[in-house]
Order: structure tokens, then sequence, then C-alpha cells
């Protein structure tokens, strides 16, 4: 319990520096800047991996059936929150849509502009994070019957299967079709992402911690003997997949934000596999490692290494050489080099303090 509250402890002294940090960046860059896109959108993956990690790491139930839960909350969003003014020229196609108000708009008339636009944006990430919820629900049924690989691909095939019936005119009227959806409110600063964030991510780590997290571990480590403990293996696979699907919505109303436009067409499976893969370099069953690898994952490929794709990197010009897709291919490299020397990923099943607490006690060892 000691070791709890001491994470927790520094978890929230983590969080203070960060949002202190975020603040002075928000104060003295300008919101399209791209070290602002970079937090935000580092901060949207950091908080989509810790799900996947709830579930991949904590309860080892293999799901890729993330982007298609995003896709649920980024809708969600996007159809919630367009102004009403808008939105004839949104869904042109569909005489405006079947959806006449706007939920900033609503709590507007209650609670005044500025707040009210805030508890609206937010009570449409949260409808977004129920719907994705409910949808884990329904398909957890059935699918989290099935172990292993079968779990993963019925879970991703969900995913398609959801990406298409979005895209079916006969949707038209609600999800816009195969067009974008546009024009909805977004939070310009980057803070507003990392509090949001944080305080999610920050009830992913208490549920760690509780009984519930520990009953998670249980099944993870060995399900006789969990099932022998007296734990409900359906009642908390279903709880855990449904947990991870609601913060997966919510980050995918927040990356449709950070975005600016919605089109299913985007959350391909190439999605869940990069969030797939920042779990795994972060270090599976690790909430600290996915948060670290999030952030370095963004601000390697979509800031450090996007020279590599101009002509010139580093202040070296070679156009022959540093052309379109050479990004990726070292980018590619990199993460192979990752994996071949940190197997268990960065932080393997350690979060950051115990780290740092394993560092000061070898520094304290009296040496031989």
């Amino acid at each position: 319990m000691k070791k709890q509250n001491q994470n927790l402890v520094f978890l929230a002294v983590l969080l203070v520096v960060i949002l202190g940090a975020s603040i002075a960046v928000d104060a003295a860059l300008p919101s399209y800047h791209i070290a602002i896109k970079v937090i935000k959108k580092a901060t949207v993956y950091a908080l989509v991996a810790v799900s996947m990690n709830l579930l991949n790491g904590f309860t080892g139930l293999f799901s890729l059936g993330q982007a298609g839960f995003m896709l649920l909350g980024a809708f969600s969003y996007g159809v919630l929150t367009i102004p009403v003014d808008k939105r004839a020229g949104v869904y042109q196609y569909f005489d405006g849509g079947a959806i006449k108000f706007s939920l900033p708009e609503v709590f507007a008339g209650f609670l005044g502009d500025s707040l009210g636009s805030v508890v609206g944006m937010l009570a449409a990430l949260l409808v977004g994070g129920l719907l994705a919820a409910l949808m884990a629900w329904l398909i957890g049924l059935p699918v989290l019957r099935l172990k292993s690989d079968y779990l993963a691909i019925a879970t991703l095939g969900f995913a398609e299967i959801l990406r298409a019936f979005f895209q079916w005119n006969a949707l038209g009227p609600i999800t816009n079709g195969s067009n974008l959806l546009k024009s909805y409110p977004d939070f310009a600063h980057a803070t507003s992402y990392i509090i949001l964030a944080g305080a999610l991510v920050a009830l992913i780590l208490l549920l760690i911690n509780s009984t519930y997290g520990r009953a998670f571990k249980a099944i993870r480590d060995d399900e006789v003997a969990a099932e022998a403990m007296g734990i409900n293996l359906a009642k908390h696979k279903r709880m855990a997949f449904i947990i991870s699907s609601f913060f997966a919505g919510v980050g995918g109303g927040m990356l449709a934000m950070y975005n600016g436009t919605i089109a299913a067409a985007s959350f391909k499976s190439t999605m869940t596999y990069e969030i797939l893969l920042i779990v795994v370099i972060g270090g599976i069953g690790s909430i600290s490692g996915s948060i670290i690898a999030s952030f370095l994952y963004i601000f390697s490929s979509e800031w450090l290494l996007r020279g590599l794709d101009s002509g010139v990197f580093l202040g070296i010009e070679a156009p022959g050489v540093f052309k379109n897709g050479f990004r990726m291919a070292v980018f590619s490299v990199i993460i192979m080099v990752i994996v071949l020397f940190f197997r268990k990923g960065l932080m393997g099943d350690k979060e950051l303090p115990d780290l740092l607490r394993l560092r000061s006690r070898r520094k304290e060892a009296p040496s031989k």
C-alpha cells in the first residue's frame, strides 16, 4: 500500500510539472505551432495506449479493436458538437442531417457561452466513451469466449466492419456517409488536452491499484489459479474490455478535436497497430512506459524525423536521399533497434517511480 501511495504521489507531482511546462509552451507559442500539435497528438495517443495496455498488458486479453472504438468516440463527438447553423454546409448531401441540435449550444443556454461550450464538449466526449463501452459490452458477450489470436482476429474484424458501416450512405443523415464531418469546436491549448487525459489516466491507475486491478493481473498470470481463488473470469474480462473501450472512445473524440475533421476511412487497422506498437515499445504492463513511448513516438515521427521527407535534415541538404518515404524507413530501423535491445520495452512491466527507487537503492548500496 505504501508503494502504491508513493506511485500516486509521484504521478501527481509529475502531472503538475508537465502541466506547468504545457502552460508555459501555450503562452509562448501560437496554437498552430508544431510543438503544440505534437503535445496534443501525443497526449491523445498516450490515453489510448494506456487504455489498450489495461486490456492487453494488465488483463492478458489480446484485442485489436481499438480503432473501432475510437471511431465511435470520434463520430459521437463530431455529430453532437457541430453548430446548428453549420450543419447544412456539413451535411449538404443529406438535407442538413438528422441531428438538429449541438450540445455546446444546448449547455450554453444554461451556463453561458464559455462554460456551456466546454461542458457541452466534455459531455460529447462522455457520450462517445459510453457508446464505445456499450458496443464493447455487446460484442464482448460472444468474442470474449475466444482466446489469444482468435480474440485479436475477431476484434480486428469488428473494427473493419464498423468502419465500413459508418461509410454506408443509409447512415448519411447521422454519419455524413463517406464525407467529412467538420466545423466542430476544439480545445485550442495543449494544456486542456493534458488536464483531461491526465485525469483519465489517473482513473485508470487507481483502477489498476484496486481489487479489480489485482483480479485483472491474476487473470493475466494464470486463469486457472485466478478462478480457483474465486475470481469470476467472464465478469472481470468483460469489465476490463468495457472500461478499456470507454477510454478508447474518449480518446477517439479527442483525436477528432485534434484533427479538425472526421472520416471513417482514416480509422484503419494501421491506427490500432500504431497504438499496439507504442504499448510494446513502452512496455506491456507499464502505464509510465505507454505515456513515455507515446510522446517519443509522436515527437520522432511528426517532428524530429520530418526533414527526412523534405530533403533537409539537421541542416544537411540531400534531396537525393532525404525524400518522401525515407522518414518511415529510418523510423522502422529505430524501432527494430529498440526491440532488439529492450526486449520488454523501455520500462518493461515497471513504473517510473519503481525504476527511480531501484536506482536510488543501487547508489546507496555499499560497494564491495
